[in-house]
């Protein structure tokens, strides 16, 4: 999160809740498989695999490669736009806010599965928003590399340091949590219909990430 502003780290805050929002909603609906969690999905692809739980095995498989087709399209996305910061912030959120509409809508009609492969998409898209040099330079949707940084930056501080140069990070993951909470709460009472929700948010996302100052 280096190099970025303090808007600009609100914004990743925010989309990592928005990930954490909809990953709950995917996991309680496949019954323990993520949508955007795609560590924890190789983990279980690999036991299921020790344990020849190949229905398993194949539905896992399938979200996972599901997933990654989604950066790749929020990949080309970002890079026929790639020419202007904001434009290509505010493109793959439209791309992300367009496939949580089709799953919300997947929903509404009574076609799980839609929804389901409409959110792994968007989950996948969504890694696209904050790039440099073509390349990931926030991650929205796993928080195994912002604990890390967490751990350094406390460390560091121990001798000299930035004292609370690990306080983004943290804020990114809480991010995270945050909107996990909420998805699980919002499904209780709505069911999958709380993708409208995400949807929503997304949506106010995308038009609001036109008004932010850019200096990365």
């Amino acid at each position: 999160m280096v190099g970025y502003s303090r808007k600009l780290h609100a914004l990743a805050v925010v989309l990592a809740s928005l990930a954490g929002f909809v990953d709950a909603l995917g996991f309680i609906t496949l019954g323990g498989i993520f949508v955007s969690f795609m560590s924890g999905n190789s983990t279980r692809l690999s036991v299921g695999i020790a344990e020849g739980a190949w229905q398993h095995v194949g539905l896992v498989g399938g979200v996972i490669a599901l997933f990654v087709l989604g950066v790749i399209l929020g990949g080309v996305v970002a890079e026929f736009t790639d020419h202007d910061r904001r434009t290509r912030k505010s493109s793959v959120l439209a791309l992300v806010t367009g496939l949580l509409l089709i799953g919300s809508i997947g929903v509404l009609a009574g076609w799980v599965p839609l929804a389901v492969i409409a959110m792994t998409l968007a989950m996948g898209a969504e890694n696209s928003v904050f790039r440099r040099n073509g390349e990931v330079s926030i991650a929205l949707t796993y928080m195994t590399g912002a604990l890390v940084k967490i751990g350094q930056r406390i460390a560091a501080a121990f001798f000299g340091g930035p004292r609370w140069s690990w306080l983004p990070y943290f804020a990114l993951w809480a991010g995270l949590v945050g909107g996990a909470v909420l998805g699980a709460l919002a499904h209780r009472g709505l069911g999958l219909h709380a993708l409208w929700i995400a949807t929503a948010v997304s949506a106010a996302l995308t038009v609001g990430v036109r008004f932010l100052p850019y200096r990365a």
